[in-house]
């Protein structure tokens, strides 16, 4: 067995658009998850405990991408059992993923891990970039930083580069995701600023988030933390502005944080997922030439508008021009530049 990309939990959310991504590129793809439930049908399907080494370690002999995103959905309320759920899922992962690869006789070239934005500091003033963002506090924080540091301690062959993925909110129209719940709230005269408002809310169209880990995985040379962001950072109030705008809706009433915590607690979930201020920077992918298709947030929205579920968005896609690399006089250009 010698696949070309390694998914794990292919079956969540962003697993499940990488998955098509790759089948449709005409790549051999291994998805990798605890059960088939989600699961897009693309590629060939393995499953795992998420703790221990199995057969599945087969699959990453000779791999030319692993990319791990599993880890316990963080939608719930923060009670002791979650929170263990939440930091066991992602750290048990992401250490018996190294100690399957330290085995192999012919490593992946390339291992890439998720992490989040939400590693940076409570920011609304100034952006938070990989090279001099400073972590922040709490819970969240706490698991963003034991997360990375279990990635990076792995002990793997030096052939195989690691890089962390610190994404931040991710866009595409389907059910029970970010964009639907807000549309929705839109559609019922909810789309107004939750909380105080001036909050900064970092997101990235899924379309730039499948460009961006090609893009840095095309570079032989790129490693270490990379922020999966757009360069545009609006606030609350500037983001269900622009939903509003997009449904149509002439008004949004706003929900004070008394509001929010009464309704996190009814649908049991935490309001930190709205109201903490997380202000990614993607400085790396700009620096290093990235091209986003959707820099805008507005023209982001409109897009997703046209292209419901999986189907709807890969049926709709077209030739893109994401992820180009801008050559400057005196700077490296890789390999694997398109």
């Amino acid at each position: 067995m010698n696949p070309q990309i390694v998914l794990f939990a292919a079956n969540g959310f962003i697993g499940r658009y990488l998955a098509r991504h790759y089948q449709r590129a005409g790549r051999e793809v291994v998805c990798i998850a605890r059960r088939r439930d989600g699961w897009s049908g693309d590629g060939m399907f393995l499953e795992w405990d998420g703790k221990s080494v199995g057969a599945w370690a087969l699959a990453l002999e000779g791999a030319e991408r692993v990319i791990n995103l599993a880890g316990r959905n963080v939608n719930c309320r923060y009670d002791a059992r979650n929170r263990k759920e939440i930091l066991e899922s992602r750290l048990d992962s992401t250490r018996v993923i190294g100690e399957a690869i330290a085995g192999c006789r012919i490593p992946p070239k390339l291992w890439m891990n998720s992490s989040t934005a939400t590693w940076y500091r409570h920011a609304e003033d100034n952006p938070q970039d990989e090279w001099q963002g400073e972590p922040g506090e709490g819970f969240s924080v706490d698991v963003a930083r034991a997360w990375e540091e279990a990635f990076f301690v792995a002990k793997v062959p030096g052939e195989t580069r690691k890089v962390a993925l610190r994404t931040g909110m991710v866009l595409a129209n389907e059910y029970g995701t970010v964009f639907e719940v807000l549309r929705h709230l839109t559609r019922r005269g909810l789309g107004g600023a939750m909380g105080k408002g001036t909050q900064r809310v970092s997101w990235i169209h899924m379309e730039d988030m499948i460009a961006a880990i090609d893009f840095i995985a095309a570079d032989p040379l790129l490693d270490g933390v990379f922020n999966l962001t757009a360069p545009e950072v609006p606030t609350n109030r500037e983001l269900m502005r622009a939903f509003r705008e997009q449904q149509g809706a002439p008004f949004g009433l706003p929900a004070a944080k008394w509001m929010l915590e009464l309704g996190a607690h009814l649908l049991h979930t935490e309001t930190e997922l709205v109201l903490k201020s997380r202000w990614a920077d993607p400085r790396r992918l700009r620096e290093e030439g990235f091209r986003w298709r959707w820099p805008k947030l507005d023209g982001a929205l409109a897009d997703l508008e046209m292209r419901p579920g999986l189907g709807g968005f890969f049926h709709q896609a077209e030739r893109r021009s994401a992820g180009v690399r801008v050559w400057t006089p005196g700077r490296r250009m890789a390999a694997g530049t398109r």
